[in-house]
């Protein structure tokens, strides 16, 4: 008995120490991740800041002085020691989402998290991810500067990894159960490739053949015209392009392909942009130009941004960071400001591919058959086989659709031409960009830059303000790429590109200011084709008229611009619709709800109702008019906002107004009525539920974690007003992910802030800190030091030495 019971311990306690340490599934290994000596208690406490540092490489000692809001101010002898700095310095606060992002980019996250992940990982292989990064790989280490400045950087990373015990792993790596692995030089490729995916890769060429294909040519530009009815662009309207004298690519003969296609891959997120604007002498009261720059991204933790100054003896420059790119990408130096906004061209085309047979080594090209190569990607599954796909590659790009993705023919594909293939030496613009010291030195920056095309906002203590939309775009031929091309015919092929000097611009223009909120660039007599990529209509009309509207412009002024809730959108339709919808039917309950709508005044702030009203009643109205769409088992997108506020104003009785599962024939004025009964009847739902419904409440805008939100890392109902559409574009996860003002005055005056925390722990005080000052609107005085001897303000200094 005795032994029985010896035996029966030993194998409760075998199976105990098995589960413990042992992943099941998506549950990571408890013992492990509890262990007091290298578990999840090591991650509650914040970096270390202070003391010396040995690093190898260094040529001199670096100081890094920390201020109270953990920013890390970086004083380095040349840029090699400050790249080298600024790599391990990020490692050292963002590991975990340095190399996570890398990964995402790299169609790697099977890896990680399992077979959940094949199909995104299949995806980016197929989108040419890691093959867009190897050609803007070649472009960069073709200049030895900035090759040697990426190897520094890739350095500080490793070293930091290097010295780095596994009970020091950010939290994430406990998680998941494995180890960061070496940084390198083509993780920051991947890095810059995941940016031009998010910001360069939306398009609807697919979707708009099928809309071609079902509704013809009429309907469709009547649908998705190239220019609204209204338009205020970027550049503006009386600028004089002739300067130019290159023409726009001749239009061929063009037989339409109209394939039917059911299933597309994911596009990003249709909210990416951004708002930026600067403002001359004459304009500002204070006499310095001012620039401001926010971009919209998903609202994440660790935030997407990390700020910094990175100085030498030459040059200074505060802002914020990408984590794996080098240098400041929207910020300041001692001379000049810089921000960014998406420029949302269309750069990227699809091709039907005719295979000769089933072994796809050949396709149809110019009557002839031209060969195509393949390219192996394994993809490793964590818990499961590696998986093997072969993506065979055209002249145009990778075929991305096949019969073994999306597709179901042998002997046809369709192929993707993309701006992010072309590859580029995209690092360095910015790093040029962060010694400028005036206009001229802005443009010589910026105009090698290849991708995601930018529209750069510029301002001076010269007393310049300029505004480039910079990017390398195709000359296309009018309509080229809108619809899926025939990729056997060499006229449907990208002929050439636009030259730089003539992509549209404009430097201090006699209104005072520059701006851009990712509308359309042009009006239509710039003279070349450019395709209605579903642009702003709302945020740049905001924008303009406060600017414009003013004589004289404050730092304050530009703060509330930024926090601007006006819903120009609900403000151009609502009116309409109270004027013309019959209300008799309404309910009481309804009529109340009706009242408190007519009630509003546009403005999305917290505590209105009106707000989520709003928002609820154009989802369904909008569902009701484009309800056709829904019916038809293919990939679609449905018109713009604009066009259908358009639609619904003007052509009230257009046949899409008429519900194709009713017998009645409808009118927008019934799809009013409809759609405002099916809103009461949700927000009566909500409220008995939830309670009143608020526009914070509603909304529920949260800052989640990278890991689908994880709740213990994540913020939740946040008290932030705004929405997609107005100027303080925050919706329920996405929206300013970094605000930036700036006084061009010697030296200048910054203020910043971002919905996170500069540190990506999140057992740090310093994860999250900045969200709630960033919800209500306010701002903290980014501290730009110009030496690294005054130290007022600064909580802490660490030290890197080199190794003797």
């Amino acid at each position: 008995m005795n032994y029985l019971k010896l035996i029966v311990t030993l194998l409760l306690t075998l199976v105990v120490f098995y589960v413990l340490n042992t992943k099941l599934g998506s549950i990571p290994p408890i013992g492990k991740f509890l262990d007091p000596v290298n578990g999840i208690w090591q991650n509650d406490k914040d970096d270390n800041i202070s003391g010396e540092v040995v690093i190898s490489g260094l040529s001199a000692p670096v100081t890094i002085h920390y201020d109270a809001l953990f920013i890390p101010h970086i004083f380095a002898q040349n840029n090699a020691d400050l790249y080298k700095a600024q790599g391990y310095i990020t490692a050292k606060h963002r590991l975990w989402q340095l190399e996570f992002q890398t990964y995402a980019a790299a169609g790697r996250i099977s890896e990680i998290i399992g077979e959940k992940a094949i199909n995104y990982d299949r995806e980016e292989r197929r989108r040419g991810m890691v093959y867009g990064a190897e050609q803007s790989l070649k472009k960069m280490t073709e200049d030895p500067e900035t090759l040697a400045y990426l190897e520094a950087y890739r350095d500080g990373v490793n070293h930091y990894i290097q010295n780095l015990d596994e009970k020091d792993f950010p939290v994430e790596y406990k998680l998941l159960d494995y180890k960061p692995e070496p940084w390198t030089i083509k993780k920051t490729a991947l890095l810059l490739m995941y940016m031009t995916k998010m910001l360069a890769s939306r398009e609807h060429d697919l979707e708009y053949t099928n809309a071609l294909r079902l509704f013809g040519k009429e309907r469709f530009d009547f649908l998705y015209p190239d220019f609204f009815d209204r338009n205020d662009p970027i550049i503006p309207k009386d600028t004089d392009w002739s300067f130019i004298d290159a023409t726009m690519s001749a239009s061929p003969s063009v037989v339409q392909v109209l394939d039917t296609i059911k299933e597309t891959i994911n596009k990003p997120h249709p909210d990416n942009g951004s708002n930026n604007w600067a403002i001359s002498p004459d304009k500002s009261a204070s006499g310095h130009p001012l620039l401001a720059n926010d971009p919209h991204l998903g609202l994440n933790l660790p935030s997407i941004w990390f700020v910094m100054q990175l100085s030498t003896p030459e040059h200074s420059a505060m802002g914020a960071t990408l984590p794996g790119a080098l240098g400041i990408i929207s910020g300041f130096n001692n001379h000049i400001s810089w921000g960014e906004t998406n420029a949302t061209r269309d750069v990227l085309d699809w091709y039907k591919i005719e295979f000769k047979d089933a072994s796809r080594r050949q396709y149809k090209y110019d009557g002839t058959w031209k060969d195509t190569h393949v390219r192996i990607e394994e993809i490793r599954v964590k818990g499961s086989q590696t998986i093997m796909d072969s993506v065979i590659y055209t002249h145009h790009g990778p075929v991305t659709y096949d019969h073994q993705f999306k597709g179901d023919n042998p002997l046809k594909g369709y192929a993707m031409k993309w701006i992010g293939h072309e590859g580029g030496n995209n690092q360095r613009p910015f790093l040029k960009l962060n010694s400028a010291k005036n206009y001229e030195d802005y443009l010589e920056a910026i105009k090698t830059y290849t991708a995601p095309s930018q529209n750069f906002v510029f301002a001076s203590t010269e007393g310049d303000i300029a505004l480039w939309i910079q990017g390398k775009f195709p000359n296309k031929w009018e309509g080229q790429g809108k619809f899926l091309m025939d990729g056997s015919d060499p006229d449907h092929d990208w002929q050439s590109f636009i030259p730089q000097a003539y992509n549209a611009h404009t430097k201090n223009p006699e209104r005072g200011f520059v701006s851009s909120a990712n509308q359309h660039p042009v009006d239509e007599s710039y003279p070349f084709y450019v395709f209605n990529d579903g642009y702003e209509t709302y945020r740049n009309r905001v924008i303009n008229e406060f600017l414009d509207s003013k004589d004289k412009i404050t730092v304050d002024d530009f703060k509330d611009l930024q926090n601007n809730n006006f819903n120009l959108k609900a403000s151009e339709l609502l009116p309409y619709i109270f004027e013309t919808m019959n209300t008799s039917a309404l309910t009481q309950e309804e009529k109340e709800i009706y009242q408190q709508i007519q009630a509003w005044d546009f403005n999305s702030d917290i505590d209105q109702i009106g707000s989520s009203i709003w928002t609820t009643w154009w989802r369904n109205l909008y569902g009701k008019v484009w309800d056709e769409y829904d019916a038809e088992n293919i990939a679609l997108d449905k018109p713009f906002t604009y066009q259908t506020i358009y639609l619904l104003k003007n052509h009230p009785d257009d046949e899409f107004m008429d519900i194709i599962d009713t017998p009645e024939v409808e009118t927008a004025q019934d799809l009013f009525l409809m759609s405002f009964k099916e809103t009461a009847k949700k927000l009566m739902e909500w409220k008995a539920q939830n309670g009143p419904y608020n526009w914070k409440a509603y909304k529920a805008t949260y800052v989640g974690h990278l890991l689908q939100a994880l709740p213990a890392f994540s913020r939740f109902d946040l008290p932030i007003g705004g929405d997609r559409n107005t100027v303080n574009a925050a919706a329920e996860n996405h929206g300013p992910s970094w605000r930036m003002i700036v006084e061009m005055s010697t030296p200048p005056k910054a203020l910043g802030i971002y919905p996170g925390g500069q540190s990506g722990n999140p057992g740090s005080y310093y994860y999250d800190n900045f969200i709630d000052d960033w919800a209500v609107g306010n701002y903290h005085e980014l501290l730009f030091m110009q030496n690294a001897s005054n130290t007022k303000d600064i909580i802490s200094t660490q030290a890197l030495i080199p190794l003797k």
